[in-house]
């Protein structure tokens, strides 16, 4: 006898087996066996998780489950579904553990991977699992070494210098994200950067293309203001400096070389002072005079501690130091004194930006400005502020001062100022543009530059090519070797993958060689055409590089011949649907599509982007608790007195606040937990019931059980659950007679099924939810109204949120086939209007009286209705006006 009541632990692992040993979401390629070609696609993907060693938390599946959702309706809309899983494998994390724990990260990324999925199974996402896919599989990263070599033929992978992070106590390279105010995350030790050779791609020969098409992209419009933030297109002049280096006797040198910089301010070049090399600049030793060396010397030193972030950070100090070296201003006549301007090194110049050099303008610029005032270095204006920035900001005392008088101020002392002015005005202090508004002042200065051979027009981004190594063991090795005259070449096609060699010992070499370099055995070998010896890189590629092409794999994951076919990817490209959250907003997807652009060239994919559409997630965030000092408090130490939190160990008041998980504040929700107590569908129902997905929302424990209890009702509703009773476990006596169901129950349905759908569309699961919610406290107020017929549709339009309780409805309703693929239920618009409406009936904007009319009542009798409903307010008083308000009210104004 099946059970009378809803009991999750056996509902859901019975349709999880179902599924699985009837690959129920199998979906096929094109050419496959059982592929349906008059069917639309509709490709769905989340980000594919990184398989930690912690499992997952609540706040991941989130996403899967919004996904999930839309992949079960969309098959129930006729649509050929991809919603395929995987895993992103490589990184520094499971490194990190393998080196503490002397366990090799195959075997810890194996386990991670196998949790994972079982905790990803037991919410009943309907992923095709045949599409599997793991980054560090061998047979997958063959084809990640493939697309490299695809970037290395078209000119886009090259070799060069860079600096890294190097910890001496460590003996190790460290990633960005290891270092920390310069010194390591692990040990607190100081770090210092050392250049070393490393693989680069130059994405920037794609900087135009990736801005440009984001317009045609259905992302949300922060993502891209972040990626165009990213990419940092500036349209400005490149000026051509000549550079001077003293005589050791202290003369005035001889020419050095040009030294280009750029400039988004080409009309300030009169006001430019001084200028800043970065302290990385490959020129600063060289034009460094005697007396300066050991100055700039120490100052290198002590910017190489420092990362990129704190270089920058506007309000700290401005340092630098003195070269010694002169650079001569090209829009002056050479021997003019005026342009003789000094260099400078200063660490808030990167070298990373630009061209590594900068004209300084202190009078229009503000780290320019606090830098020569530290440095008492010359202020020169030559851009006039509009008369009210001048009002705006005038010198103290000087407020009331006329306009030309503070025209006069400023020419003479910018810096009195209360700020100085960095925007758009005009020319002044310099000759062939006085006057000119800045635009075209800027194109007169362009055009004398050019005319001098000086200069140009250009555009400059802030996106930088992209480091690709990893002195890491970890990883996708490269599929490039050696040779004795140091250049480089590619691994034939035929012998990839280039397998990561077994090593027991896989730690950091003390040394600034990679773990790699240990494998002699592997790196050292001989070509087998030629017999000259070879040596394999030990460098390995970034955790990005699985995860740039991965959505392609998944179209065609078992093809043992080719990265993905063409056949499925004309058909499944692009992504219609990408889920994941905004934590990823630059640099994976940034990665992601320069890839594909240049998979686009390489006439490898149809399509110039490869995700559509892009929605992110909000975070679930913790209740977690702080004492009156601020102190955060792990929720253990935390108990209820009273109504009022306080520290259990002292008594004393806790505020109850809103973060991020963390282990160490004890706040972090075990799905498993929850699924133990009250069943997968509960978990999906909960996070999806919890607010807008976009939105940032608070998991709260004691909301869990009301939405157990809606699965409950809706069970209730269905089958006979009191085992008293006979036909306890089967659907309820009425529904087997099968009748057609109450009228006003079959409006109420149809208004469901409409709400649901449109809330999918719009993937606002929270209301639709609620309007499931309404139905089934609408049905239960008397059970016996409800018919099978709108049981089952009540049940397929449930299906995508709770896909277990629904499917074991749907079979004790008769039916011996999954409902995976049933048909989402149509309504029909004329049965979602309400035959009578209730209307307020106001006197004077004040409600007296509410009337029920027919929905469809015309505006007289409406009146009517409403009139007579009010007699008694009204009685005595004459009627002036009476204004209906289609469906909501009726205001009569009385004298």
């Amino acid at each position: 006898m099946p059970s009378a009541k809803y009991t999750p632990s056996d509902v859901e692992p019975k349709w999880q087996q179902y599924w699985e040993a009837n690959k129920t979401f199998r979906v096929p390629n094109p050419g496959d066996a059982g592929f349906d070609a008059a069917k639309p696609k509709f490709y769905i993907l989340d980000m594919f998780p990184y398989p930690s060693g912690a499992g997952l938390h609540v706040g991941h599946p989130e996403g899967y489950t919004a996904t999930d959702i839309l992949a079960r309706w969309k098959r129930m809309k006729g649509f050929n579904v991809l919603h395929p899983m995987g895993w992103d494998a490589f990184g520094l994390p499971a490194e990190q553990y393998a080196v503490q724990k002397g366990v090799h990260p195959a075997i810890t990324t194996q386990q991670n991977v196998a949790n994972m999925k079982r905790q990803i199974q037991s919410l009943g996402f309907s992923y095709d699992w045949d599409r599997e896919i793991d980054t560090t599989d061998p047979k997958y990263y063959r084809w990640t070494q493939w697309i490299f070599q695809q970037l290395y033929k078209k000119g886009l992978a090259y070799v060069a210098e860079v600096p890294v992070w190097w910890c001496e106590a460590l003996g190790t390279v460290l990633a960005n994200e290891e270092v920390i105010d310069g010194r390591s995350e692990r040990g607190d030790h100081p770090c210092v950067r050392k250049p070393l050779r490393q693989w680069m791609l130059k994405i920037t020969a794609y900087a135009e293309r990736l801005l440009d098409d984001l317009e045609t992209l259905d992302w949300p419009e922060a993502i891209k203001a972040q990626q165009r933030h990213w990419i940092g297109r500036s349209e400005g002049a490149e000026v051509v400096f000549q550079v001077y280096k003293p005589d050791d006797d202290g003369g005035s040198g001889a020419q050095v070389f040009r030294l280009p910089v750029f400039t988004t301010r080409p009309d300030t070049l009169f006001g430019a002072t001084y200028m800043v090399l970065a302290p990385e600049h490959p020129a600063v030793r060289k034009i460094a005079a005697p007396e300066c060396r050991e100055a700039v010397e120490k100052y290198i030193a002590e910017a190489a501690t420092k990362s990129d972030l704190a270089r920058t950070e506007l309000a700290k100090e401005k340092s630098g130091v003195f070269t010694g070296a002169y650079a001569w201003n090209p829009i002056y006549p050479e021997g003019d004194a005026r342009g003789r301007v000094p260099i400078w090194i200063a660490d808030y110049v990167l070298m990373g930006y630009g061209t590594g050099a900068i004209m300084a303008v202190p009078a229009h610029d503000t780290r320019d400005a606090e830098f020569a005032v530290k440095f008492k270095l010359p202020i020169v204006p030559v851009v006039m502020p509009p008369d009210d920035w001048l009002k705006a900001h005038a010198p103290k005392g000087r407020e009331d001062a006329g306009a030309p008088a503070l025209r006069e101020a400023f020419m003479q002392a910018p810096g009195s100022f209360t700020d100085f002015f960095v925007d758009d005005g005009v020319a002044v202090n310099s000759p062939p543009m006085n006057g000119q508004p800045t635009p075209r002042a800027k194109k007169t200065i362009v055009a004398l530059l050019e005319s001098k051979f000086a200069g140009k027009a250009a555009v400059q981004y802030r996106l930088r090519d992209w480091l690709f190594s990893r002195q890491r063991y970890w990883g996708e090795p490269f599929p490039v070797v050696w040779q004795l005259n140091g250049t480089h070449k590619l691994v034939p096609e035929a012998e990839l993958p280039v397998a990561l060699p077994e090593m027991a010992d896989f730690k950091p070499t003390g040394s600034l060689e990679p773990p790699l370099s240990k494998a002699r055995d592997w790196v050292n070998f001989s070509d087998p055409v030629s017999g000259s010896p070879l040596r394999r890189e030990v460098n390995t590629m970034p955790q990005w590089a699985g995860s740039c092409w991965y959505y392609l794999r998944f179209l065609d994951a078992k093809n043992a011949l080719a990265a993905w076919g063409k056949e499925a990817e004309n058909y499944w490209m692009p992504v219609d649907l990408y889920v994941g959250g905004a934590e990823h907003a630059v640099l994976h997807l940034l990665y992601a599509r320069f890839w594909h652009k240049v998979l686009f060239d390489c006439g490898l994919v149809h399509t110039k982007e490869p995700f559509q559409r892009l929605f992110n997630q909000g975070l679930i965030t913790a209740f977690a608790y702080e004492d009156e000092t601020g102190r955060l408090i792990p929720t253990d130490e935390v108990s209820e007195k009273d109504g009022a939190f306080v520290v259990t160990a002292t008594g004393k008041p806790a505020k109850q606040i809103v973060t991020k998980m963390s282990k160490s504040l004890k706040n972090v929700i075990n799905p498993d937990d929850v699924i133990g107590e009250y069943g997968a569908d509960t978990l999906r129902l909960y996070e999806m019931f919890m607010g807008p997905l976009d939105a940032m929302k608070p998991w709260n424990p004691r909301d869990v059980p009301g939405v157990y209890r809606f699965l409950q009702r809706a069970w209730r509703m269905i089958v006979e659950d009191d085992e008293g009773k006979p036909g306890a476990g089967e659907i309820r006596a009425h529904l087997q007679a099968g009748g057609a169901g109450d009228p006003e129950l079959e409006r109420s349905l149809h208004k469901t099924i409409k709400k649901v759908g449109i809330d999918l569309e719009r993937m606002a699961f929270n209301t639709a939810i609620s309007a499931m919610m309404v139905f089934v406290n609408e049905a239960l107020k008397d059970p016996a109204k409800l018919g099978k017929a709108q049981a089952e549709r009540f049940v397929l339009i449930l299906a995508p949120f709770a896909p277990h309780l629904a499917e074991e409805l749907w079979q004790r309703l008769g039916h011996d086939k999954t409902l995976a693929y049933e048909a989402w239920p149509a309504y029909d618009e004329a049965q979602t209007k309400d035959a009578s409406i209730e209307l307020a009936v106001q006197v004077n904007g004040k409600v007296k009286a509410k009337v029920t009319v027919a929905s469809d009542a015309a505006e007289e009798d409406v009146k009517k209705a409403a009139l007579e409903a009010i007699s008694a307010e009204t009685a005595g008083k004459t009627v002036a006006k009476v204004v209906v308000v289609k469906g909501r009210l009726v205001n009569v104004v009385v004298k």
